[in-house]
């Protein structure tokens, strides 16, 4: 029976244990996290999502209160168009955070920073750039464009000295999307170093539309890799979405794929930089818990535990604070539901709205759970504690688990003992 371990994640010249950590926002997948994933020869993801705020919190900075001073004079304003990031700050914020989490890495693998196109933060080509250069400026071993199809990005950083010297990627859900990519970028004479095949099954905000149900990782990923071969492209290929298991993974390898991406079983762990009771709430999730809806201001559906406190909460937006979803003319889809609501509850102290969420506020405070739609199976890979609560895994236990696993199993963690 084969084990990831028999496999190797090739990139360059550089070989490693096929296994990526996913790049989970806000700081879910954290530092430490994806330290431990370099530590074991394969490679982390942090996320630059919100990246003042997580440096507000990490490294002490009052990015996030300093903005919203300079903007508190627009806070009842419907017009949002005048909220600009100041370059110099989200540069410096972006290099702090890429800095220190460099600095401590050990072991064989890589560290990325996965860079969503969905950030549009009201400029979205100049605030792009400036995070993917100051990343690769900060020593980042390389960049994951996620959440778009990202046509121009390459170009944003051409004429960076690190642009071909760093791993560059690129998450896809379509063989479509993939030669989008591909046909945009050919003037550049540059491929990506690896790409990511996100399947239908995944957490967060998915490259499908409510009709996900109807589309499946392993078809996706083999048309893929036909279509390569055909075209005589060698670019590692991983497959991420539902693969819970180290057999789940080897069966995607023996297809072909270079490596997984993995993520859901990761929430759970003590190096995953959720708070330790939600982590608990995705244990105990059930099957029925997990939905997949449209509250996202960013258009795509985006899979949740239907209990996140988030959904339905009517909460002013803080564009003036954060605003990383204000798009190049200053609009926001949940700062037109929340306007709406307003002016058909007059006088209200606080209203409901349903169809979308304020997601910068909610993911900054944790109140929007994004899961994998197998987070109900979470519970089936810990113990149980005599309170009732599920025992925290170390990151090493899932991802060795992941490495050497066979015949579909899961290994369970060692009791850890009661203090007396």
């Amino acid at each position: 029976m084969r084990r990831l371990e028999d496999f190797r994640l090739k990139m360059g010249r550089q070989e490693m244990v096929p296994i990526m950590i996913g790049g989970m926002g806000v700081d879910i997948s954290s530092a430490d996290l994806a330290l431990e994933a370099s530590r074991l020869g394969g490679v982390g993801h942090i996320s630059d999502a919100m990246i003042k705020t997580v440096t507000d919190r990490r490294y002490k900075t009052k990015f996030v209160k300093a903005k919203q001073a300079l903007y508190k004079y627009n806070m009842d304003s419907e017009d949002k168009s005048a909220i600009k990031f100041d370059l110099g700050d989200l540069a410096e914020a972006t290099r702090l955070h890429v800095e220190h989490t460099m600095g401590r890495k050990r072991g064989s693998g890589m560290v990325f920073i996965n860079c969503m196109e969905k950030l549009t933060m009201n400029a979205p080509k100049e605030t792009l750039k400036i995070r993917m250069s100051s990343a690769l400026d900060a020593g980042i071993d390389g960049i994951t464009l996620a959440a778009g199809l990202h046509l121009g990005s390459f170009a944003l950083i051409e004429d960076h000295p690190r642009f071909r010297d760093a791993k560059l990627g690129i998450i896809v859900s379509s063989l479509r999307a993939l030669q989008l990519f591909l046909k945009k970028n050919s003037r550049l004479n540059r491929l990506p170093d690896y790409v990511v095949v996100e399947g239908p099954l995944a957490g967060g905000h998915l490259g499908f539309g409510m009709d996900w149900a109807q589309y499946d990782l392993a078809t996706i990923v083999a048309e893929i890799l036909a279509w390569m071969k055909t075209e005589q492209l060698d670019i590692p290929v991983l497959p991420a979405g539902g693969i819970f298991t180290g057999s789940d993974a080897v069966r995607f390898m023996e297809m072909g794929a270079s490596g997984v991406q993995v993520a859901t079983r990761f929430t759970v762990t003590k190096e995953c930089g959720l708070p330790d009771d939600i982590k608990q709430e995705y244990f105990k999730a059930n099957e029925d818990d997990i939905e997949v809806n449209e509250i996202s201001p960013t258009g795509y559906p985006m899979r949740m535990i239907k209990s996140s406190p988030g959904i339905g909460d009517g909460i002013r937006p803080n564009c003036e604070a954060y605003g990383y979803l204000l798009d190049a003319n200053g609009k926001c889809a949940y700062v037109t539901s929340y306007n709406r609501e307003v002016l058909a509850h007059p006088g209200e102290k606080r209203i409901k709205v349903m169809d979308k969420t304020c997601l910068c506020t909610h993911m900054r405070n944790f109140d929007i759970w994004t899961c994998g739609q197998l987070t109900w199976r979470l519970k089936d890979t810990s113990v149980r504690n005599a309170d009732g609560s599920f025992q925290l895994l170390s990151a090493e236990h899932v991802f060795k688990d992941y490495q050497f696993s066979t015949d579909n199993r899961v290994a369970m963690p060692e009791p850890e003992a009661v203090p007396a």
